[in-house]
């Protein structure tokens, strides 16, 4: 798919040619000598349940799953950087020219 197909004409630069359109909002959180900040990752994973579930604030009723699935993602994430041992390489490190 090309950045034309993505959801929103405004997000387009930050779409990525793949199989399908990805939106890159979800900023890297593995910096050398820096964990990320617990912010940080609820953030992130605030973002991506947002995109999973098409919802940017849910209903009442699904505002327990949604708060779930946050909380079980931003610790899944946590738990994906405390484990990884090989540093990045310089070229994972410098952002992608879109």
């Amino acid at each position: 798919m090309s950045v034309d197909s993505c959801p929103s004409r405004k997000m387009a630069s930050a779409c990525v040619e793949t199989e399908e359109a990805l939106c890159r909002s979800i900023k890297v959180l593995r910096q050398p000598g820096r964990p990320a900040a617990p912010e940080e990752l609820n953030a992130a994973a605030l973002q991506f349940v947002r995109k999973i579930s098409g919802y940017h604030h849910p209903s009442q009723a699904n505002q327990e799953a949604f708060n779930l699935a946050i909380a079980e993602i931003a610790a899944s994430s946590k738990r994906l950087l405390d484990s990884l041992t090989a540093p990045r390489r310089a070229a994972e490190s410098q952002p992608e020219k879109s």
